[in-house]
């Protein structure tokens, strides 16, 4: 396979994050913007997204370059030697962009050595904080099961302000799936 983002992964990424088009602070008020991208990727994010939205292309287009260069290398370094299909290769990404911890993670290992089953259960072991249980089931299903969780939409979330945080309560539905096959299709 090529190590290459395709729609269907940058897709399923953007589901279990969420979009934000402006920048905000996050939990720990790190200025963040789009998907979850704050400057420490190599994008500068503040002050250049600060009341200042962004289309859901140029979102969809640096998140892409934040991903490939900075979560693909340390995926394909944890699974060198194996080739893995458009489906692990999506689930390792989101495990990895969610935790940074593709490079210690016992259920890659298991994995590379054949222990499928061992593999299936140690990824599981990644369950902090709880809430964060129903993405690792859905990056378990995708990458041993082959099961896509996303439908081609996301979540886009505004920016309430003063405070510059995101406004959970009004969150919407948006189509992603044709501005990704445009980009990278």
């Amino acid at each position: 396979m090529s190590w290459k983002i395709t729609p269907q992964i940058a897709a399923e990424l953007i589901s279990h994050e969420g979009v934000v088009r402006e920048a905000y602070r996050d939990s720990v008020n790190v200025w963040t913007w789009s998907i979850g991208i704050t400057t420490a990727s190599g994008h500068k994010v503040y002050p250049r997204y600060v009341d200042n939205p962004q289309t859901l292309k140029r979102c969809f287009e640096i998140f892409e370059w934040v991903v490939r260069n900075n979560y693909l290398p340390a995926v394909q370094n944890a699974f060198s030697g194996h080739s893995l299909s458009e489906a692990e290769l999506g689930a390792a990404l989101s495990f990895h962009y969610n935790t940074g911890g593709i490079k210690r993670a016992s259920w890659v290992k298991l994995w590379k050595a054949g222990d499928t089953a061992g593999a299936k259960k140690a990824i599981m072991n990644w369950k902090k904080p709880p809430e964060i249980i129903p993405r690792r089931k859905k990056e378990r299903d995708l990458f041993f099961d082959g099961t896509w969780s996303n439908n081609g939409f996301g979540t886009e979330y505004p920016v309430l302000k003063p405070s510059y945080r995101p406004d959970w309560a009004n969150a919407k539905s948006i189509k992603i799936s044709d501005i990704l096959e445009d980009l990278f299709g």
